[in-house]
């Protein structure tokens, strides 16, 4: 398993990595080898606003269909086109060219809220 120490964690398996006031969303490498085989991303939230722990979308594995949670409040800005044409891309690299979503964020004391590295290896 991959634990990032440069970005955060929520106990439900998402990650943000902030650049900015904007930041970067995907699911844990750890949430991918769970899932299995992941067939399709689905995010019809571009342009909402969507409050930290909300659904913004969700993960379809051959197996499964799992909820994507907002790691903190913000604005959906981007979701990441490349997964249209390459799902798989969330198991091949989950924190490189697989992240999902690009979004401003409203708060960013909410990142207090979330996990570092250690702190989410010990909810494993």
């Amino acid at each position: 398993m991959n634990f990032p120490s440069d970005i955060r964690y929520t106990k439900e398996h998402e990650w943000i990595r902030v650049e900015g006031d904007k930041a970067f969303v995907g699911i844990t490498d750890y949430a991918q080898s769970e899932l299995g085989e992941i067939v399709f991303v689905d995010v019809d939230s571009i342009g909402d606003e969507i409050a930290q722990g909300e659904v913004f979308g969700s993960i379809e594995a051959v197996k499964t269909v799992s909820d994507l949670n907002m790691p903190v409040s913000g604005e959906v800005l981007v979701l990441n086109e490349a997964l249209n044409d390459q799902p798989e891309l969330v198991n091949n690299d989950p924190y490189g060219e697989g992240w999902i979503i690009k979004i401003s964020v409203k708060d960013p004391a909410e990142l207090d809220n979330l996990l570092d590295a250690e702190a989410y290896k010990a909810v494993l």
